[in-house]
């Protein structure tokens, strides 16, 4: 004999095959294996963070500049921000030099230097006319491709 419909068990039904739908869907790939006991891990929280073409930076030995491969931004030009990195946080900016327009070896001298082993990010911001260089009241440069700031990272070596 065949049961009734059930408009309750129906509902209840349709709202568990929901669920469990959208938890595949959102856990897919999301979850990582674990790691073998005794096993080290290597990360890196530069590798995640977005890139923009309109400036390059390689690796390089800490010391109390910074140099910055290329830069190409149209007149009048940027303020080329070195600046530490804590986690995936931009930190201190620790030097500032300026930019009139596409350049290309340009070094950025630091109030602090780098360190060994440690990673930092290189942030353009918008000149203002003014000369100087203040965090706090100028614009960040953004990339017009992905409409986020312009910032390039990067090592430092022993």
């Amino acid at each position: 004999m065949k049961k009734p419909f059930s408009t309750p068990s129906f509902a209840a039904g349709l709202i568990l095959g929901i669920v469990l739908t959208g938890a595949w869907f959102l856990g897919a790939g999301s979850v990582p294996a674990p790691a073998p006991a005794g096993t080290l891990l290597a990360t890196s929280t530069v590798s995640t963070l977005p890139q923009s073409g309109a400036i390059s930076v390689s690796n390089q030995a800490a010391g109390a500049t910074v140099f910055v491969e290329s830069v190409t931004v149209p007149p009048p030009g940027v303020w080329i921000a070195v600046r530490e990195m804590n986690g995936n946080d931009l930190g201190n900016v620790l030097g500032a030099g300026r930019a009139g327009g596409p350049r290309s070896s340009i070094s950025v001298s630091l109030l602090r230097a780098t360190e060994p082993g440690r990673e930092y990010a290189v942030e353009l911001y918008r000149a203002d006319g003014t000369g100087t260089f203040n965090p706090a009241t100028l614009s960040v440069y953004v990339d017009f491709d992905t409409g986020e700031p312009v910032i390039a990272y990067f090592t430092t070596t022993p």
